[in-house]
């Protein structure tokens, strides 16, 4: 295991609103960290894993270490801004759409320099299941995973008092705590990691449109994600509050090119009491989904 330091350009997709005030605004956030596992053998492959809104790399690696051990090379990284490659204070211009954009793009051309031998494939938890269905990083992957990648509207979610709860955090305390103190509070809002103040108000609000960023003109998401040609195999939880599987159907319902398999797991299959948002990815909780999800990668780094 060891500690990668990714550049970014801040020109990582011209697309989807990017000007070149974007980039200039970007340039000072530099620097991806990310965290590299290799198998102590050849590696068939190289997987990247695209992280969920405030969640660190460090959350995926019993993930990445029984990837590794199924023999593939694997990245972990935190978008600027977030855990290593924060803080958070000190990138208070970015958005989520820089973080599917540039830093998913920069990671993705940092991996085809670094490992231009290694076919590629991609696990995008959440946002980042979302910069990948947008096509940020996609354009020479084998197969994408997404875990509890949805439709994320705040309308979906359920039950009321949840929604409630994300409503109180994303269209009220955030935006108006997050310009008095500089960034937004993840940590002690029950958000994860704390994140800059452009992508919280930024979530907040794609929150409040009812189809989420498809109706932010600027981002072009449903031309975007119907180009995609990659092989999807979309997963998720019976009962993720904030990607249920109806949630996740009607964001693929944006694919039309891209072969796409639907897997959701249920907490009775897993013999647990609750899998939820991250569930899937934490050992304790899915270690039992993990050979599917991993075999599925590896089927299609076979068949190229």
């Amino acid at each position: 295991m060891s500690s990668v330091r990714i550049p970014v350009t801040g020109g990582g997709s011209s697309e989807a609103g990017g000007t070149s005030s974007d980039a200039r605004r970007c340039d000072r956030q530099s620097h991806i960290v990310g965290t590299l596992l290799m198998p102590q053998e050849t590696p068939v492959g190289f997987l990247t894993i695209h992280p969920a809104t405030a969640t660190p790399a460090r959350f995926y690696t019993n993930f990445a270490e029984y990837a590794v051990a199924r023999g593939l090379a694997v990245l972990a990284y935190d978008v600027r801004g977030v855990a290593a490659s924060g803080p958070a204070r000190e990138h208070p211009q970015l958005r989520m759409r820089d973080w599917m954009q540039q830093d998913a793009n920069a990671v993705a051309a940092w991996t085809r320099c670094e490992f231009p031998e290694l076919p590629k494939v991609a696990l995008g938890h959440s946002l980042g299941g979302h910069a990948l269905l947008l096509g940020n990083g996609a354009e020479d992957l084998h197969g994408i995973v997404t875990v509890g990648t949805a439709r994320a509207a705040l309308r979906d979610i359920a039950p009321l008092s949840e929604r409630l709860r994300v409503g109180l955090i994303l269209r009220a305390l955030g935006p108006l705590i997050s310009p008095l103190v500089g960034y937004a509070p993840g940590r002690r809002l029950g958000l994860g990691e704390d994140i800059p103040t452009a992508a919280m108000l930024e979530w907040g609000r794609w929150v409040r449109m009812s189809e989420y960023f498809f109706d932010d003109p600027s981002l072009g998401a449903t031309a975007r994600m119907a180009r995609l040609r990659t092989p999807v195999l979309a997963t998720g939880a019976s009962d993720d509050n904030w990607a249920s599987p109806a949630q996740i159907d009607a964001l693929l319902d944006h694919v039309r090119l891209a072969e796409v398999e639907r897997r959701t797991f249920t907490p009775r299959e897993l013999e647990v009491r609750r899998i939820g948002h991250h569930g899937l990815l934490r050992r304790s909780v899915a270690e039992s989904a993990w050979p599917e999800i991993v075999s599925w990668l590896l089927e299609r780094i076979l068949q190229n």
